[in-house]
């Protein structure tokens, strides 16, 4: 049986790039998706991995509003974006990190679910944060934090981003022990693997040509 051949572009024809208004667009709409699959998880007490679950971990430990400290633990990851990825990268990645803060703040203002069980928050909530970053990958763009980190390491060295992104995200769920029981922090595992799996099968190098 012949082998498919695979379809890529004609060195004579350039990579496709994003349009200003293409990025805005996506940068809406995956900040949105996360903010939504965010909002899921908060309301079901779960936690998920990345700097998104870092903040949890913080909202749950001390009370702090999600938005501001989802914020500040991004801080100290815009020089790796900046050094490595260049500066359109990095102004993207504050641009998704800020949107998500206030989306993540305000959109439970308008938005209330009356019951929503905590495994359809672990699934939905998983799905939702992986399309959003998807988007946002695809537009060179993060949530800033460990994604910066792990699309470093994609284009630099090969690893694929769902599966680095998935054990440092089984890391930081660990540490959920000391602020979920063990149902919620194995739902929250479930909701990990759901958006890395998202990740893992539709983000590969050299899949989409856009930039």
């Amino acid at each position: 049986m012949s082998q498919p051949v695979a379809i890529v572009p004609p060195a004579s024809e350039p990579t496709a790039r994003h349009r200003p208004y293409e990025d805005l667009q996506a940068l809406a709409t995956g900040t949105l998706f996360v903010a939504l699959g965010v909002i899921m998880f908060n309301q079901a007490g779960l936690l998920t991995g990345g700097t998104v679950g870092l903040a949890l971990l913080a909202h749950y430990a001390s009370g702090i509003d999600f938005g501001p400290a989802y914020f500040l633990v991004n801080l100290p990851f815009y020089v790796l974006a900046w050094t490595r990825m260049g500066a359109a990268f990095t102004f993207k990645t504050f641009a998704a990190v800020g949107l998500l803060a206030l989306m993540a703040h305000y959109l439970p203002l308008g938005l209330a679910f009356r019951h929503l069980s905590p495994v359809l928050a672990a699934v939905l909530g998983g799905l939702l944060c992986g399309t959003g970053m998807l988007i946002l990958f695809r537009h060179r763009a993060s949530l800033g934090g460990l994604n910066t980190l792990v699309l470093f390491l994609q284009e630099r060295l090969g690893w694929r981003a769902g599966k680095v992104q998935m054990l440092l995200d089984g890391l930081i769920l660990l540490a959920a022990l000391f602020v979920a029981d063990l149902p919620r922090v194995a739902l929250s595992v479930l909701g990990a693997v759901v958006l890395n799996l998202t990740l893992a099968i539709n983000h590969k190098p050299g899949r989409y040509l856009a930039v």
